[in-house]
C-alpha cells in the first residue's frame, strides 16, 4: 500500500520561551524538525508534507527541498492542520501517516511498524501508544472493560481519574485515507480550547465500532516531545546516548561516553580512540586509528587517518594522515596540516596550508600562508599578516628552517633550503639556500643546495 506522509509542525511552542520557533532548535546540533524529516524519509510517496503555521518562514529557510509545505494560516487544532493537508493528499496514497514534528527521537524502524499495522488492521487507523508513568503532557488512552480502545483525552480536557492512566497517545497515527478524509469533516471544537483535536476521530471510529489498533513503544526515549527546554536536554542525551552507542558497535572507542559529545552529522573511522571532553560537532568526519582528546573541540572539519589530537581546538579545517596536534592548539578555519605535520602547544594555524612533514614546535601562529614540505618552524615565530587593511600572504617553500623567534612581515617569500636566525625580523623576500639574520634581516651567507 502506498502511504501519504504528513508532519505536523504549525504550533507556537510558546513553552520554549523563545524567539526562536521550537522546532528550529538545535538537538545534537541539528534542527528538531530536520531529525524528523530524517526518520520520515522514504516512508511515503514522494517528499513529506509538513504542516508549517508559526515561524514559518524560517522554516522553510532551514528545510529547503527535503520536503513539500503546507500552510495552516490559522492554528486551530491537530485535526485543523491535517486537513489542510487533504488537497495535496488524497486520491494518492491508500494510507496517511501522521506524525508531530516535535518527536525528534522516533526512529523510521517504528514508523515502518505502525504502518504495518495499519496494513493489518481492518479498522480505520493504528496509534503508537506508550506505558509510562510520567506524561510529558501526553493525551491519555481510555480503554473499555474488553481492552478496546475508546477515546484519547487531551490533558488539558482531562479530569483527575484520567489523568492517573498511564497509557499514553505518543502522537504518530496511520489511517486508512478515504475514511480520515471523510472523518476529518466530522470533528467538533473542543469544549475549552476551540481546537479540532485529531484525536477525536478515535471517538468516532469507537461510536461506528470499527477497530483501532495500537503499537506499543518499546523504547520511551522515542516519545520524548520537545515543548520546553527541559524536554530539550533529556531529548539532548537520550540521543547523545543513542549516538554514542551506534559509534561504539561500530568500533570505536569511547574511554567515558557520558562525557563525550558527538553530534548527528559526525563520523568516525573503526578503532579511533576518543577520550572524555572530547566534542565531535557538525559535519565532522575522524578517520580510522586516530586518538582524539580528551579537552578537545572539532567542528565541521576532516582528519585523516592515524593522528593524535590533544587538547585542541579544531574549526573548519583539513587534517591529512598521521598529524600530531597539541597540547593547546588552535586550528582556525582555512587550515589544512598535510600528512606528518606536527603542530605542539600553543600554536595557531589560520587560512594556511602546511606541508607534509612540517614541525611546529610551540608558541607560534601562522595565518595566510603557504608552507612546503619538511619546514621547521621554531618556537614563537608569527606571521604579521594584516597591515590593518589587508591580509597578507607568506609563501615558505621546502626544506626552509625558521628560527625561533622570527617575525615573518608579510607579504613575504622564502626560497627554498632558505634559514633564518633566531629573532629575525624578516621584510623582504629571502632567496634560496640564502641565511638571514638580525632586525631587519639581512643575508649573511648562501648554503650549498641540497639537491
Amino acid at each position: 500500500m502506498s502511504a501519504c506522509v504528513i508532519l505536523l509542525a504549525a504550533g507556537k511552542g510558546t513553552r520554549m520561551r523563545s524567539r526562536l520557533p521550537k522546532l528550529l532548535h538545535l538537538l545534537a546540533g541539528r534542527p528538531i524538525v530536520l531529525h524528523a524529516l530524517e526518520t520520515a524519509e522514504g516512508l511515503g510517496e514522494g517528499r513529506p508534507l509538513l504542516v508549517v503555521g508559526h515561524g514559518a518562514e524560517a522554516i522553510r529557510a532551514v528545510v529547503g527541498p527535503g520536503a513539500d509545505f503546507i500552510e495552516q494560516a490559522e492554528q486551530l487544532g491537530t485535526g485543523h492542520a491535517v486537513l489542510q493537508a487533504k488537497d495535496a493528499c488524497e486520491g494518492k496514497a491508500d494510507l496517511v501517516l501522521v506524525s508531530n514534528a516535535d518527536l525528534p527521537l522516533l526512529t523510521s524502524d517504528t514508523l515502518k511498524a505502525l504502518l504495518a499495522a495499519q496494513q493489518k488492521n481492518q479498522g480505520p487507523f493504528s496509534m503508537l501508544v506508550l506505558k509510562h508513568s510520567r506524561a510529558r503532557g501526553f493525551g491519555r488512552v481510555k480503554r473499555g472493560s474488553s481492552g478496546e480502545v475508546l477515546a484519547i483525552i487531551e490533558e488539558a480536557e482531562a479530569s483527575p481519574a484520567e489523568l492517573a492512566i498511564d497509557e499514553l497517545n505518543v502522537g504518530a497515527y496511520c489511517f486508512r485515507a478515504d475514511w480520515l478524509w471523510s472523518a476529518l469533516g466530522k470533528l467538533k471544537p473542543s469544549p475549552k480550547k476551540k481546537e479540532y483535536y485529531l484525536t477525536d476521530l478515535l471517538e468516532l471510529a469507537a461510536k461506528a465500532n470499527e477497530q483501532v489498533a495500537t503499537v506499543a513503544l518499546a523504547d520511551p526515549d522515542e516519545a520524548i516531545g520537545v515543548n520546553t527546554r527541559v524536554h530539550l536536554a533529556e531529548a539532548e542525551v537520550a540521543l547523545r546516548k543513542r549516538i554514542n552507542q551506534h559509534w561504539m558497535l561500530a568500533g570505536v572507542t569511547l574511554i567515558d561516553p557520558q562525557s563525550t559529545f558527538i553530534e548527528a552529522g559526525a563520523t568516525i573511522g573503526q578503532d579511533t580512540v576518543l577520550w572524555p571532553n572530547t566534542m565531535l560537532l557538525g559535519t565532522t568526519h575522524i578517520g580510522e586509528d586516530c586518538v582524539i582528546g580528551p579537552n578537545t573541540v572539532i567542528r565541521d572539519s576532516r582528519v585523516g587517518n592515524a593522528c593524535k589530537i590533544l587538547a585542541a581546538v579544531v574549526e573548519t579545517a583539513i587534517i591529512e594522515n598521521h598529524v600530531e596536534i597539541g597540547p593547546f592548539a588552535h586550528l582556525r578555519p582555512g587550515a589544512q596540516l598535510g600528512d606528518g605535520v606536527h603542530m605542539g602547544n600553543f600554536g595557531e594555524v589560520k587560512s594556511s596550508t602546511l606541508g607534509p612533514g612540517v614541525k611546529m614546535g610551540h608558541f607560534s601562529y601562522i595565518g595566510d600562508a603557504t608552507i612546503g614540505a619538511n619546514v621547521n618552524i621554531g618556537a614563537g615565530t608569527i606571521t604579521a599578516n594584516f597591515d590593518g587593511k589587508n591580509k597578507n600572504k607568506t609563501v615558505i617553500e621546502e626544506g626552509v628552517f625558521i628560527g625561533s623567534d622570527t617575525m615573518l612581515v608579510a607579504p613575504l617569500h622564502i626560497g627554498k633550503g632558505a634559514r633564518t636566525g633566531a629573532g629575525a625580523v624578516v621584510t623582504k623576500d629571502v632567496p634560496a639556500n640564502t641565511v638571514v639574520v638580525g632586525v631587519p634581516a639581512r643575508a649573511i651567507r648562501k648554503l650549498e643546495d641540497s639537491d
